[in-house]
């Protein structure tokens, strides 16, 4: 039977709301997504059409690989994808950021965080909802590349934790990625990309339940939805041969404001020219009118939202 509608079934709605995550789904057959995996990474060196110029060595420069890889491209309209995400967004659903995500071996387990704005790093807000709505944040599709186990550093989460933020992101956070390196928090060294996220804290002596933490294993080729203000963190890699990279794509209402009033994206120690940048219009058709949408890839592919399934 050729399923046709992927959207959630009430009881999964349910699911959602209370845990602010559900998942995992397949999206992709093993092999099928290790030879994406092999094609992809050797098109992300070709830099050509990449929308930031920046060093190899930023992290930005992971971003938003869905305008100028066509497969990536692809997947981000996939409608296993985007009929749950009309489930919960409605009808008018836009791609706004995507980034790949690697944990190598030995690498640090990353720190446990929230985003509702995403100005956590710069202190001003990349996301803006409309003010007579109650909830922000973004919904995150985080896809397995290869296997995420406990031991190469899978996401935990901490569910129901979604609806209260424990973070204040208009302090934004002082970049150091020597200081902010293997910096031992509870059990493990955590991180952030540079940045010390702890020191966003409301309450600079509150701690995360760990004991309530998820482990979020998951087979190549699977995908989970999350609310990107639900606490989470990654376990360490603790292996000596295995990378877990996981790609997550970003999306909101189109009626969320993305950027609003500048050209940049500031994060990682730097300005980020955002000339290149578009927001994906993955379903339906309205979106904020400030909006930048891209009417085609960075490669030259039409964006066309899934306005008829």
């Amino acid at each position: 039977m050729d399923i046709t509608d992927f959207s959630l079934t009430e009881q999964e709605l349910q699911q959602f709301d209370r845990d602010g995550f559900i998942g995992p789904f397949t999206l992709y057959e093993p092999e099928e997504m290790k030879q994406m995996h092999k094609t992809v990474r050797a098109q992300l060196f070709n830099r050509t059409h990449a929308p930031y110029d920046a060093p190899l060595d930023v992290a930005i420069t992971n971003y938003d690989r869905h305008l100028d890889v066509d497969l990536l491209t692809h997947h981000v309209f996939r409608k296993e994808i985007v009929h749950r995400l009309r489930s919960i967004l409605g009808p008018d659903v836009i791609c706004w950021r995507s980034e790949f995500i690697p944990k190598y071996p030995g690498n640090e387990g990353t720190d446990w965080h929230q985003a509702d704005t995403f100005g956590h790093a710069s202190g001003e807000p990349q996301l803006v909802w409309p003010e007579d709505e109650s909830f922000g944040g973004a919904i995150n599709v985080w896809t397995g590349f290869t296997d995420a186990t406990q031991e190469n550093g899978c996401m935990l989460f901490i569910p129901g934790t979604h609806k209260q933020m424990n973070y204040d992101e208009s302090i934004g956070m002082t970049f150091d990625p020597v200081a902010n390196k293997d910096v031992v928090k509870g059990q493990y060294a955590r991180g952030f990309n540079g940045y010390d996220y702890s020191t966003l804290q409301k309450d600079k002596s509150w701690q995360p339940d760990e004991a309530a933490a998820v482990p979020i294993v998951m087979k190549a080729g699977q995908f989970v939805i999350f609310r990107s203000m639900l606490m989470h963190c990654s376990l360490p890699n603790s292996t000596t041969d295995k990378t877990r990279l996981g790609y997550v794509a970003r999306y909101v209402p189109g009626r969320v404001k993305v950027y609003p009033d500048t050209d940049y994206v500031k994060e990682f120690g730097g300005e980020y020219r955002l000339d290149r940048f578009g927001v994906v219009q993955v379903a339906g058709t309205a979106t904020d009118h400030k909006n930048r949408v891209a009417a085609k890839s960075l490669s030259g592919l039409d964006l066309k939202p899934l306005a008829t399934y």
